[in-house]
């Protein structure tokens, strides 16, 4: 079984709509795509005395998140090993994340917009990239861990990772530029950027910065074409001050990157400092978070513009030099 974990941090040239042409309200009557509630039925589970009923119904109607729960939360193959479902139940019974799962489940206790906002986005998804399906949508409870976890034809999000920016409890554990981006806002971006990856998988070497950088920049791209209700600050999780600072500053962090040689260096380490959320002091004390995704994202939508390549033939396009080149980038 395909299982992939997405965006287990906190993962995210505003444009005028879905495609060149049209506006996102011609979206809004899309069919609403169904959010399958198995974070409803696993607590459902929690609070049952009869748990071996309860557990053959759990195994039945959600086997294969039973079997992604126990891989990405529990570290188990499969939910036949014995000792599954004890494991499970202890793991979710701790106070504090049960505390935690009963309060997800009440934010989240109606999800209807999210559906409606999530019809629209993977309908204009599928006018720009004609051969991408549309997967059963699940939400579930990780305590914390990772946002997005994907299996065959199958998309979850863990909903205690969005609750908001204030959330007390996510002042002991996470930064606030962190913070920034555990807001319901973010649910539908993450869920199409998720699905996308799955889709169309990094095919480079991601110790190369350009290379990270320009798929960064794709997934970003078409994210903000299925949800032009965001834009770039938000999408980025930036401040309007970050924002300001990265867009006044955008030709200096880039010289900043070709006289330190990081373009083209291989060294993953040196690399996955651009795109960690945490500011970018290492290229100034103002900077902020994500320079290789945002420098990605504005030599892509640069990219698009210059040579008017369709969506699906951007991501047919592995070749990041050329990218880069077919942009004419001078910052």
């Amino acid at each position: 079984m395909k299982l992939r974990i997405l965006l287990s941090g906190c993962f995210f040239l505003a444009l005028a709509g879905c495609t060149f042409a049209s506006s996102s309200s011609r979206y809004a009557s899309a069919d609403p795509v169904v959010i399958h509630r198995f974070d409803k039925a696993l607590y459902r589970l929690l609070e049952e005395e009869n748990a071996a009923a309860g557990e053959a119904a759990l195994k039945e109607a959600y086997p294969q998140m039973l079997e992604i729960t126990g891989k990405a939360v529990l570290n188990m193959k499969s939910a036949d090993m014995p000792g599954f479902f004890d494991r499970l139940l202890n793991y979710y019974s701790e106070p504090t994340l049960k505390s935690l799962y009963r309060q997800a489940l009440q934010t989240y206790e109606n999800t209807t917009e999210i559906e409606e906002q999530l019809g629209s986005g993977f309908a204009c998804l599928q006018e720009l990239l004609p051969t991408l399906p549309v997967p059963e949508v699940y939400m579930h409870v990780s305590g914390f861990g990772q946002n997005v976890v994907v299996g065959e034809n199958l998309l979850s999000i863990s909903i205690d990772k969005y609750m908001g920016e204030y959330f007390a409890l996510y002042e002991d554990f996470f930064y606030d530029y962190q913070r920034r981006k555990m807001t319901p806002d973010y649910i539908v971006p993450d869920y199409l950027a998720g699905w996308l990856m799955s889709e169309f998988p990094f095919k480079g070497n991601e110790n190369v910065l350009l290379e990270r950088m320009i798929y960064e920049g794709k997934i970003k791209y078409l994210v903000s074409l299925a949800v032009p209700s965001m834009d770039q600050a938000q999408l980025l999780g930036y401040t309007e001050e970050d924002h300001h600072w990265i867009k006044q500053h955008e030709g200096t962090v880039w010289r900043t990157i070709i006289e330190r040689k990081h373009l083209y260096t291989p060294d993953h380490i040196t690399t996955g400092q651009y795109f960690e959320s945490r500011p970018s002091t290492f290229i100034s004390d103002n900077a902020p978070g994500s320079l290789g995704s945002f420098l990605g994202w504005q030599i892509v939508a640069r990219y698009m513009k210059e040579t008017k390549a369709t969506p699906a033939a951007l991501m047919q396009t592995t070749d990041a030099q050329a990218i880069l080149s077919g942009a004419k980038y001078k910052p």
